[in-house]
């Protein structure tokens, strides 16, 4: 069987008679090219794979010993230390970057941040969602206790950090969805190791990946006229700070509220504008 494709070259149509099997590899290509380049697609990707290694991580909890699972999440956390260092040094070594700003920014971050008290917001949310969805158990206490705890540490460790801004920004102007399905990649594992220790809680932080990437493809169209390298080297910076932190309290070292710091990617960006 045959089939007539039609295409322009030069300003006049053409026809071009294939191969059934050819013409439907070339629709097909087509299709998915558009698929492919449709701004949300990686958005929705990312929270489809967070929802999937969830289920996986329910699945294999039983069958993982503690001790297992935190061999896992070490290694989680020091896997996430050594990308926040690496991209925090490649933003850094930027010719664009300046070396005093991410230390204005995290600091006047950390104040603004701790005033608002954004961690305690968070975990007020976090139970929220763990009282609509948590059945109690006989005892009268919720099945689920660590759920804020594992919306909180999965929405952070998602959403905080160069790939979350710069992904959005990519598909946002070009189309480009490569960021964010490498993302998604390393967050599904992520969500694997996450939900075996810290359970369900983690399968709500799509809803946030999803809410949050896709505001940062939508804004990207409005903001793409106001950003600079420059700009986008603090911002780099400053976020693969706060990854640091995420890979410091997976690794138990430390216990910092990552999210009262999240105001300092802001301030990064409002002082490569006036710096």
């Amino acid at each position: 069987m045959q089939k007539h494709l039609h295409f322009q070259k030069d300003g006049c149509i053409i026809e071009n008679i294939l191969p059934f099997e050819a013409y439907f590899k070339a629709y097909f290509e087509a299709i998915m090219d558009q698929i492919l380049s449709f701004p949300y697609t990686g958005v929705i990707f990312n929270a489809l794979v967070v929802i999937v290694g969830t289920l996986i991580g329910l699945a294999c909890k039983k069958s993982i010993s503690p001790k297992l699972t935190e061999a896992i999440m070490h290694g989680i956390g020091l896997c996430v230390a050594y990308i926040g260092i690496s991209g925090a040094l490649n933003a850094g070594s930027d010719a664009d970057a300046n070396p005093i700003m991410p230390v204005i920014a995290m600091a006047l971050g950390a104040v603004i941040g701790t005033l608002i008290d954004i961690d305690r917001h968070l975990n007020r949310l976090g139970n929220w969602v763990e009282r609509k969805f948590s059945a109690p158990s006989s005892d009268g206490s919720p099945a689920h206790g660590r759920i804020a705890e594992g919306f909180v540490s999965a929405s952070l460790l998602f959403c905080v950090g160069a790939m979350t801004i710069m992904g959005g920004l990519a598909a946002g102007i070009s189309g480009d969805n490569t960021i964010y399905f490498t993302k998604g990649v390393i967050d599904m594992v992520a969500a694997v190791a996450l939900t075996v220790t810290l359970g369900i809680g983690v399968l709500f932080s799509s809803a946030f990946v999803f809410l949050l990437q896709g505001a940062i493809v939508l804004a990207a169209g409005f903001i793409e006229p106001l950003l600079t390298t420059h700009m986008i080297a603090e911002m780099n910076c400053v976020g693969n700070l706060l990854i640091v932190f995420i890979g410091l309290n997976l690794l138990g070292i430390t216990k910092v509220k990552v999210a009262n710091y999240l105001p300092a990617i802001l301030v990064a960006l409002l002082l490569s504008i006036v710096i």
